[in-house]
């Protein structure tokens, strides 16, 4: 018998309408915006995989558990609620409510980095390592190598190089490592998982040498369902049995919950050191709010609570990362270079080969994103040079082994029709790629400048698309 089609596992009970705007108008705006993404306007984007990050639909039940919000300023039932709920599937003794991930990034940095320490992990993101570094610190990449590689199907390259990590020690001390950053489904490297005997031979390292092991979890929820899918022993396993797992290897977490865990707003800090807990709560009060709320409303606390309960349901997280895998499989058909095999969280255009006519100084990704919006009103999202940054000694344009546009899907947002039409866009784009051009830089933001820095058109148009032949 055939494999049978599966369909999303709920119903649309509310609709938002879309508008579709000419490519004129998005011509005019993508200009207003500097040729940035991040700096258009909401309402002139059709489809917007900008990120996942906060972009969820909340369930009926999350939407309800808002009309029970407890707004005391402190010891708020949602908290306790909260705290139940994050010990259950998560398995640490303190959980620390923060505005989002980076709040708990800011403080895990704040309490452990020194000027001069080194951080390890798996391939670096942009606002963890920004804190890191603003604390004084300097993240080191450990990854394995295939991660740096778009077309390796190997099926866990957010895995650590041990013996990296193993020379980074002797190299500067265990002694100047204030812990070790482990990522779930790695962004940078096209959301790629680590796998659960990667992740216990990290925390035995760890050990050895005295070095406490955080997590990112902000995506471990899709990083367990990628162990059960692909790594020998767990297939029988619960996706909530295997995340539990996950964090029984580390220290603590930070975790953006506007991610796995199904909520517009909200993240949280865990531990189980009861002193840097104490240490932490201390923090929370200057930077986010009173411990019982890290500057969220009760009726935050209470969708975070009720999301991560959905999070782990095995007919959500098939549907989800499905979803990923069905705009990659109609990419992939077409010859469009994505980063394989297909992560949990969206589609990593391969942008370096992709407009292998354009040098990495014209910023590929970024000039491939705005053509994309330009093309059909889908907003993507660049993830190369621009992200990347400068090096901290030089001053000189870091060019990463990756230059990628990422396809970020919303979770329980858009159907499978709108995987459809930023396919054929993608797919449009490809084949008329000659017609894209190159960008430079006119204006760089002192930190993050992937978020605001802008753009013109290297090409003596002044057009980064030339729409010839191409477009709606």
């Amino acid at each position: 018998m055939s494999r049978r089609s599966w369909a999303e596992p709920f119903k649309i009970k509310m609709v938002e309408p879309l508008q579709m705007t000419t490519p004129e108008e998005r011509e005019r705006a993508i200009a207003e915006a500097g040729y940035n993404t991040f700096l258009l306007r909401s309402r002139d984007v059709y489809i917007d995989l900008l990120t996942d990050s906060g972009t969820s639909a909340m369930s009926d039940r999350q939407w309800a558990g808002m009309m029970l919000g407890d707004e005391a300023y402190a010891g708020s039932e949602n908290y306790y609620h909260l705290e139940e709920v994050v010990r259950r599937y998560y398995g640490y003794r303190h959980v620390v409510p923060t505005h989002q991930g980076r709040g708990a990034e800011h403080m895990l940095s704040r309490m452990l980095i020194k000027p001069g320490d080194v951080v390890p992990g798996n391939m670096y993101f942009t606002t963890t390592r920004a804190h890191q570094e603003l604390a004084g610190g300097r993240f080191a990449d450990v990854i394995c190598d295939a991660a740096h590689d778009a077309s390796s199907e190997a099926p866990f390259k957010g895995n650590v190089d041990l013996e990296k990590f193993e020379r980074l020690v002797a190299k500067v001390g265990a002694a100047r490592i204030p812990y070790f950053c482990l990522q779930c489904c790695v962004n940078m490297a096209g959301g790629q998982p680590v796998s659960l005997g990667n992740i216990e031979a990290v925390s035995a390292a760890c050990r050895r040498h005295g070095i406490r092991l955080m997590l990112d979890a902000t995506r471990a929820v899709e990083n367990a369902w990628f162990i059960q899918q692909r790594e020998p022993g767990y297939a029988s396993w619960s996706i909530a049995d295997i995340l539990l797992r996950i964090c029984s290897f580390t220290d603590g977490c930070t975790n953006s919950a506007k991610k796995d865990c199904l909520v517009n707003i909200g993240g949280f800090l865990c531990l189980n050191d009861d002193a840097l807990a104490e240490e932490a709560r201390n923090l929370v009060v200057l930077f986010e709010g009173l411990h019982t709320y890290g500057g969220l409303a009760g009726r935050d606390l209470e969708a975070m609570a009720i999301g991560i309960t959905e999070s782990v349901r095995q007919e959500h997280i098939h549907a989800r990362v499905g979803q990923v895998e069905y705009l990659g499989d109609l990419l992939t058909r077409a010859g469009v270079p994505i980063v394989r095999p297909v992560g949990g969280h969206g589609i990593f255009i391969n942008a370096a080969e992709f407009l292998d006519h354009m040098p990495r100084e014209e910023f590929p990704a970024q000039a491939l994103a705005a053509a994309l919006y330009i093309d059909s009103g889908v907003r993507a999202m660049e993830r190369g040079a621009v992200s990347a940054g400068r090096d901290a000694d030089t001053g000189k344009n870091i060019y990463p082994s990756l230059e990628l546009v990422r396809l970020t899907i919303p979770r329980r947002v858009y159907t499978q029709a709108h995987m459809d039409v930023t396919a054929e866009s993608v797919i449009s784009l490809f084949e008329n790629r000659s017609r894209v051009s190159g960008l430079r830089m006119t204006f760089e933001p002192k930190y993050l400048r992937f978020f605001q820095a802008r753009f013109e058109p290297v090409h003596p148009s002044g057009r980064v698309l030339d729409r010839a032949g191409a477009g709606r």
